[in-house]
């Protein structure tokens, strides 16, 4: 195992100390770091970005080719990490705990934490693995003078957490799988616009992940977490499944044949697409399906029939109904407003 040592002041600094032992380069564009490599210890990417209400965003987008552990003194720089894992998993364990005493952050899985002042984090990241890892850091100070003016609406472990700025105590929180979380994360990293409408595409869905993460926390403390049976290998099928029916909504889609394409049965294909969409799979394919028209109205020259056919609606009538009633305006109305803006 190859330990990093990291006594750095910043999130760059932390990754400056990163690349110093797996080599690479750093690439600067509109406030964005890029650090990439391809050296016998690893090849991939750690990006961040550090905004200027308190908070950064890091992610890891590598493969280590060894296995890695962060030694992390947090006398000088000691955030709040909020962290998941949309691919691999990876280790923690505070400087006091024994060396065996390392816990998992599993894929999927929402985690908190935060060291005591002059205590160590050690994080420790497994070889020949695939690994895109987001994390949130929040410097507490600076964070409640530029954004927190009401912390007294988090629950009390958070709230304590926020306001301890002289770093006394440690905390950690290891939640339950949120697969909500990974769709943000993963439409954080599809990002594709540029300069500063991308930067403010990316600090929007930081604020948004951050929250997710402090709700889940939130309804895990007050005894809320949603009641299924449902394991975290069938909730990631209907994750698949949902993405399918995203890249091509116009195929004739019905529950029996979504229920036996995946192996589980109608009642738990229902009761999966609640917990994750909110919807029933009929109102998701519904909402897809709109969505993709509302779409292509907007980038095609195609006219409304042409756009019902292609999203697998056979009855204009109908597709105007419910597009007026999502939007508030008929399509033909907002393909005409389309066309002015244009």
């Amino acid at each position: 195992m190859i330990e990093i040592v990291i006594d750095a002041k910043s999130v760059e600094g932390t990754v400056r100390q990163i690349r110093s032992v797996i080599g690479g380069t750093i690439e600067e564009q509109w406030g964005e770091y890029t650090l990439t490599t391809n050296s016998k210890l690893a090849n991939g990417t750690i990006r961040f970005i550090t905004f200027d209400w308190g908070v950064s965003l890091l992610e890891y987008d590598i493969t280590f080719f060894d296995d890695i552990c962060l030694v992390m003194d947090s006398s000088e720089y000691n955030p709040i990490h909020f962290t998941y894992c949309l691919e691999g998993d990876c280790g923690h364990r505070f400087g006091y705990q024994p060396e065996d005493d390392i816990r998992k952050l599993e894929q999927f899985q929402s985690v908190i934490i935060t060291s005591k002042e002059g205590g160590y984090n050690y994080g420790y990241f497994p070889k020949d693995k695939k690994l895109a890892i987001n994390v949130i850091q929040i410097k507490r100070k600076l964070f409640l003078k530029k954004r927190l003016n009401n912390v007294e609406e988090l629950n009390r472990k958070l709230y304590e957490v926020f306001l301890d700025t002289d770093h006394d105590n440690s905390f950690s929180y290891f939640g339950t799988y949120n697969l909500k979380l990974a769709d943000k994360i993963g439409a954080l990293r599809k990002i594709k616009t540029k300069g500063i409408i991308r930067m403010m595409n990316i600090e929007g869905m930081v604020y948004e992940i951050l929250s997710m993460h402090i709700l889940q926390h939130d309804k895990a403390i007050k005894n809320k977490k949603p009641a299924t049976n449902l394991l975290r290998s069938e909730l990631k099928i209907i994750r698949r499944l949902a993405k399918k029916i995203i890249r091509n909504p116009s195929k004739e889609y019905t529950l029996d044949s979504l229920a036996l394409e995946s192996g589980l049965s109608q009642a738990k294909l229902q009761e999966g697409f609640k917990i994750l969409y909110k919807r029933t799979v009929t109102e998701y394919i519904r909402h897809i399906r709109l969505e993709a028209a509302r779409d292509y109205i907007r980038t095609t020259e195609m006219n409304i029939s042409q756009i019902v056919y292609t999203i697998g609606f056979s009855s204009r009538s109908y597709f105007s109904k419910i597009f007026k009633n999502k939007y508030g305006i008929s399509p033909s109305e907002f393909q005409n407003n389309t066309l002015q803006i244009g």
